[in-house]
């Protein structure tokens, strides 16, 4: 997982994701137990979301791929994923 992934993530159930548009762009990452399924943009990157090794009946989602959503205005302190400390490695 990238270190500087720097993503706001959220937890919804599986049938709680839609992709809108840009559906086609996505490209699929997967590492380590190939169980989580990762998703980015294939044209500029970004992490989109991922179906969770710890849950895979949840997605998690990067808050900041919601239109309307500028996870700069939440109020914080705002946990981000590093990249690197997966909760459930502890």
């Amino acid at each position: 997982m990238c270190r500087r992934r720097g993503a706001i993530v959220a937890s919804v159930p599986l049938a709680g994701l839609r992709i809108v548009s840009g559906g086609e762009t996505l490209r699929r990452y997967q590492f380590n137990t190939m169980t989580a399924r990762h998703y980015f943009c294939g044209n500029c990157g970004i992490y989109t979301h991922h179906q969770r090794r710890s849950n895979p009946d949840q997605y998690g989602y990067n808050i900041a791929c919601l239109e309307g959503v500028d996870p700069f205005d939440l109020p914080g302190p705002i946990p981000v994923g590093d990249g690197v400390n997966h909760p459930a490695d502890r």
